[in-house]
């Protein structure tokens, strides 16, 4: 691709400035404008806090590949489950009654192969069948009326109504 003249560079890196929300691009192109616009590597290491080498290497991006050498490149990691398996989870998990996060860990561990490092994956799928991981079993014990009786009645004793002074 060839070199821009700056006057088409500078007003193609602010246009891709102003619409880009990632900060990680805007700063490639914000030092490759600056570049353009007559200043110096060190000047800009300066202002954007970034290396003299990464400059030069997203300027010649810039000058190889136009804007989209200053795009990110990172697609995100590939998922451990399939879009079919994923499917076939959050199906299996809307038909349950009562959730456990350990036979979550089971079922994926043993019919995937799929073992998370991290318990918010899991949540992450109970979140994507619209389910609340945070109410896993079937009644609330503290709903138990005779019991709450019970406990009231043994613990009636230290409850006092005092006088305010």
């Amino acid at each position: 691709m060839a070199m821009p003249a700056a006057g088409v560079a500078i007003a193609e890196l602010q246009e891709f400035i102003d619409s880009r929300p990632d900060a990680r691009e805007v700063r490639k192109a914000l030092a490759v404008k600056l570049v353009y616009q007559g200043y110096k590597y060190e000047e800009i290491q300066t202002i954007l806090d970034v290396s003299v080498g990464s400059i030069a290497s997203w300027k010649q991006a810039y000058k190889e590949y136009g804007i989209c050498g200053l795009r990110l490149n990172y697609k995100g990691r590939k998922s451990y489950l399939s879009d079919e398996q994923l499917q076939e989870v959050l199906s299996w998990l809307q038909t349950k009654d009562i959730w456990e996060l350990g036979e979550l860990e089971y079922k994926l561990a043993f019919e995937y192969d799929v073992i998370y490092e991290s318990k918010r994956s899991y949540y992450d799928l109970f979140d994507a069948a619209e389910i609340s991981w945070k109410k896993t079993t079937a009644l609330n014990p503290k709903a138990d009326i005779e019991a709450v009786a019970a406990k009231k009645n043994r613990l009636n004793h230290c409850w006092q109504v005092t006088e305010r002074k």
